[in-house]
This record gives C-alpha cells, sequence and structure tokens, in this order.
C-alpha cells in the first residue's frame, strides 16, 4: 500500500554495513505518540456498519499506516481528543498513551508491550456514530526495538533479548530495557514513548547506539 522512503531504506543498509564491518550497531529511534488500534468490530461501533478505515500515510514499520479516523478518549478526569487510529485492524483493540496522558485524564498506567493487555486500564472511546466502553487494553507502550531477521542476524540478536540504547549530544541518556522483536515484518526502529523523547531531546530519526545489558 505504501512504499517506504528510499532514504530510510538506504540508511538501515548503511547502519547494517557499519555494523558488520565495525561491530558498533546503531539504530535509529522513532518517537511513538497516542494512537489507537481496533478490531473490526470495534470500528463499526465507532463508525458505523460497514465503515473501513481510510489510510492517510505509511508507517516505518512494513504494512503499517495512520487513518484519517480519529477518536476521543475519556478517563475519570478528562478527555482526549482527536487521537489517531491507526491500521491495519487488530483482533483486540488497544490504546496506547503517555503517562502524562494518563495522568492528566485519570487511567491508571500499565506499561506492557504491545499485546500484553491483560489487567490494563480501561476508558471510552467516542467515535462519530457510536461510543464504546474498553474495559482492559489501555497501555503506555514499553521500550522495544523492532529488527528484522536478516539485520537481526547482522546485529548478533535475537527476538526477546533486551538491550541499552545510548543517545549522545544535548542531553546524553542510557535507555536500559529496551525488549528486541525480531520478525521478517519488521524494519530496524527503536520505538521510545513521546514524554521519555521529550525528556532526553530525541527526535525521530536520531540514532541510538546499541549495547547488550551484559555489557557486550
Amino acid at each position: 500500500m505504501f512504499e517506504p522512503r528510499l532514504e530510510e531504506t538506504v540508511l538501515r543498509t548503511v547502519l547494517c554495513s557499519v555494523a558488520a564491518g565495525t561491530g558498533e550497531c546503531y539504530v535509529p529511534a522513532a518517537v511513538s505518540g497516542r494512537h489507537i488500534h481496533l478490531s473490526k468490530e470495534e470500528l463499526e461501533k465507532l463508525f458505523g456498519p460497514g465503515h473501513e478505515l481510510t489510510p492517510m500515510k505509511g508507517l516505518s514499520q512494513p504494512g503499517q499506516f495512520a487513518c484519517k479516523e480519529t477518536l476521543t478518549v475519556k478517563g475519570a478526569k478528562g478527555a482526549i481528543e482527536n487521537v489517531r487510529v491507526l491500521g491495519p485492524l487488530r483482533e483486540r483493540i488497544q490504546v496506547e498513551l503517555s503517562m502524562t496522558d494518563c495522568f492528566n485524564i485519570g487511567i491508571a498506567p500499565h506499561i506492557r508491550q504491545s499485546g500484553d493487555i491483560s489487567g490494563t486500564g480501561g476508558a471510552e472511546l467516542a467515535g462519530p456514530r457510536g461510543r464504546l466502553l474498553v474495559e482492559e487494553g489501555v497501555i503506555v507502550a514499553a521500550r522495544h526495538l523492532h529488527l528484522s531477521k536478516a539485520q537481526a542476524e547482522v546485529y548478533g540478536l535475537s527476538d526477546g533479548d533486551v538491550v541499552r540504547l545510548e543517545k549522545k549530544g544535548e542531553r546524553p541518556t542510557s535507555f536500559g530495557g529496551f525488549a528486541v522483536r525480531v520478525a521478517d515484518g519488521y524494519d530496524m526502529e527503536a520505538h521510545i514513548d513521546i514524554d521519555e523523547a521529550n525528556a532526553a531531546a530525541v527526535r525521530g530519526g536520531d540514532l541510538l547506539r546499541v549495547y547488550r545489558e551484559d555489557g557486550r
């Protein structure tokens, strides 16, 4: 649907060449803002029967895209309007907010990896054609690093590994506890929450140095 941008493809190719040649591993950062994943059933409850997602622009991970659809997320203390829906559709709803978002609207924050929503907070979603009370599925996304299988091989990493990423320049920062997620459907990118990114002055596309948690 959307082709990856040439400059992003070239950058990842260069980073793999550097890693293979020098052993120094860098990955581009992506700053994750608030967004929502929906199932087909939930999409129709909020936007009307037969409604389909309207792709707006492609995201860096293959096959994923931002949609024109937005929703209002309501908590016990307030609401956030115009929260973007991402595609494609999933089997279960997932609302990803920042810690600041959760505090502002009165939702207990649960830091989780994507898909791990059992026992997490809930919220009310309001769309143009309906409302939906979500019992669980509101998370603050845990730090994670996407790699394809080929990229992971070059970097000497496997799915489930945990790495530390370091940012230099203004506000140099070390981010521990990055879960490595490897699959053929992924592309090299470190996803960091917008609160953490702002605190460390990290911008999308910044290069972060990869270190294994065991020091290698």
